[in-house]
């Protein structure tokens, strides 16, 4: 009907059309065709002209406060773009979203998974949405357009999702790409201090890599020494096994023989916690097919 969408800025004023479709589409033309409420008021259109237009059917609207510009279908590029804007001007795609983005770890998932900071409030139906105290502007890099977590921020994310063989080829993904970058890798570890995150990429670059992952303690060195003066197999060091409750971490594991032992220290295992805790691991590794071994101090350096 003519005259439906007649649209004023934000000032009230009437809008200068031919300009003002020139500065959405350039926008859109280099967001996958989508744009925000702040795109389009910056453009020149007041909050009541988008509304006009969604409801004409000239923005066809996608998140809140997010529209596409024109009717074709969204391609997954879009539908992250979306997603981030929807987020706010520091969300970034993360997690396997990024993985997919990078290309280390191709991922046929529709889920959007964006990172934002814990202070972000906001709820996106239909995102996958990560908050976090820890993600830094240097952690951020546009790939494609896209603002995305970069390649180590990316790798210690999936430590909560990906198993150690998993991560360890997208580790090697990441390596044949040239995306790997040891210095942003050393950050995020140290950044990770001696989280299960940090822990468990630890073991993944171990397990990539071939080397032996560091042993942690005298004791668990002097038992390392041990096992190779016995010519036993080298065992995995510091490694994780899968059990019904999720991925534990072990000190020692033979996997051809289904075999864990745990170097055990008074100073962290006897208290009443460390305790149950250590009973229930037991039953969880038990269950898993697993057998349990534990060694003290005591046992490695004075009775081998």
């Amino acid at each position: 009907m003519p005259g439906a969408c007649r649209e004023t800025g934000p000032d009230g004023r009437k809008v200068d059309r031919r300009g003002l479709e020139w500065r959405i589409a350039d926008v859109a033309a280099r967001q996958y065709g989508l744009v925000s409420l702040a795109d389009l008021t910056a453009a020149g259109l007041s909050p009541s002209a988008v509304h006009k237009r969604a409801t004409c059917g000239r923005l066809r609207r996608v998140h809140r406060g997010v529209y596409a510009v024109g009717h074709g279908p969204l391609t997954h590029s879009a539908r992250c773009m979306a997603a981030v804007l929807a987020c706010g001007a520091e969300a970034a795609l993360s997690h396997g979203t990024a993985a997919d983005r990078w290309g280390v770890a191709p991922s046929a998932s529709r889920t959007i998974h964006v990172t934002v900071p814990s202070y972000a409030g906001r709820v996106v139906p239909g995102l996958a949405i990560h908050r976090s105290m820890t993600l830094l502007p240097f952690e951020v890099t546009m790939v494609d357009g896209l603002p995305c977590t970069n390649v180590a921020r990316t790798l210690l994310d999936l430590t909560d999702v990906f198993s150690v063989e998993r991560l360890a080829r997208a580790i090697e993904a990441a390596d044949r790409l040239r995306l790997l970058d040891g210095v942003a890798l050393e950050r995020a570890l140290a950044r990770a201090g001696g989280r299960s995150a940090g822990r468990r990429l630890r073991v993944a670059l171990a397990a990539y890599t071939g080397e032996p992952a560091p042993v942690r303690s005298e004791l668990e060195r002097h038992a390392l020494e041990l096992f190779t003066h016995a010519g036993l197999p080298r065992p995995r060091v510091n490694t994780l096994v899968l059990t019904a409750e999720g991925p534990l971490e072990v000190d020692f594991c033979w996997p051809d023989r289904r075999l864990v032992v745990e170097a055990d220290s008074y100073e962290f295992h006897g208290t009443p916690a460390a305790f149950e805790r250590d009973r229930r691991r037991d039953q969880l590794l038990k269950a898993a097919g697993w057998e349990r071994l534990r060694i003290t101090w005591r046992q490695v350096n004075e009775h081998p």
